[in-house]
């Protein structure tokens, strides 16, 4: 599949990012080190952007950077600031679900932004997907730090390609399939039923899972999305790193075989062994813009983030 279709949902456009636009770089989770501040800001500088460090962004409270009013006020400044032009977030973590009822949806959907994270931050790219709102899962760390800069100045990402060798790959299945892409953290996926509603008719599904409990919690987050509904229209999967979940068993069972006994009764093409989530150097992708996974080839195409 070597083109991509047109787009079957609304999606508000967002412009290019041109020189010397300004990125706020904000904490909506857990705090990071003040090394990591410093060479994200270092980062999208050598860019040719502008850097924002939010008010709050180095707080500390216990795991999470800061107050929930303190994250909220600076995630929502940058959104209703029309200077700002894209959001980066510092890391995941926890506590961006505790922020959802507090983020400005209306200002985002009349001046639309991209948010740039993952893990947690799928808590808010799913307040972007219900906005119309692209967004970038991933992070701008690792030999793919760049594909971040791409995806705002509206160049094309690259195509995502399985990697054979990676653990979980053979999950793979067969088929092509296409639809706009939206997921991220399953386990965050599965705590927002019934606080977001996400529809991802159509949708091909990206899952990123890390060993955060045994099988258990796999098994009952993805029954959840499942007898939730969430899940009875995708159109196909797209899988990230088993993280953590690499020689562990739990009476007989590993992770590979609970993802072909749930994903596999949605009758859908999977395409596994991708560079995305919780590695050294991900590969970053637009999140609510259309996609084309070809398992049988391996290969997940993207179209560009702006317009």
């Amino acid at each position: 599949m070597s083109r991509l279709p047109e787009p079957r949902f609304d999606v508000a456009p967002i412009p290019r990012l041109k020189p010397d636009d300004l990125i706020a770089l904000v904490s909506p989770a857990s705090w990071s080190e003040d090394s990591w501040l410093v060479e994200s800001v270092a980062t999208v500088e050598s860019w040719g952007f502008r850097a924002r460090v939010g008010d709050h962004a180095a707080d500390r409270l216990g795991y999470m950077a800061g107050s929930d009013s303190g994250r909220a006020a600076d995630l929502n400044a940058a959104i209703r600031d029309p200077e700002v032009r894209a959001i980066l977030t510092l890391r995941g973590g926890c506590g961006s679900l505790r922020l959802l009822a507090d983020v400005d949806t209306e200002a985002l959907r009349a001046d639309p932004k991209p948010i740039i994270g993952y893990s947690d931050i799928t808590a808010l790219h799913q307040l972007w997907h219900r906005a119309g709102v692209p967004s970038v899962h991933g992070a701008v760390a690792g030999a793919h730090a760049r594909t971040v800069q791409r995806l705002l100045v509206g160049e094309r990402g690259e195509p995502v390609r399985s990697d054979r060798g990676q653990y979980g790959a053979e999950l793979t299945t067969t088929g092509t399939v296409a639809g706009p892409l939206f997921g991220g953290n399953l386990e965050m996926l599965a705590r927002s039923v019934g606080v977001v509603d996400n529809d991802l008719d159509g949708h091909v599904l990206l899952l990123e899972i890390n060993r955060a409990a045994g099988l258990g919690m796999v098994d009952r987050a993805l029954t959840q999305l499942l007898l939730s509904g969430a899940l009875a229209k995708v159109s196909g999967v797209a899988v990230g790193v088993l993280e953590g979940f690499e020689g562990y068993q739990d009476r007989g069972w590993t992770v590979l075989d609970v993802l072909h006994d749930r994903l596999g009764s949605l009758g859908v093409p999977v395409l596994a062994g991708l560079p995305l989530g919780h590695l050294e150097s991900p590969v970053s992708v637009p999140l609510g813009v259309e996609c084309a996974l070809d398992a049988d080839a391996g290969t997940l195409l993207l179209a560009p983030l702006t317009d």
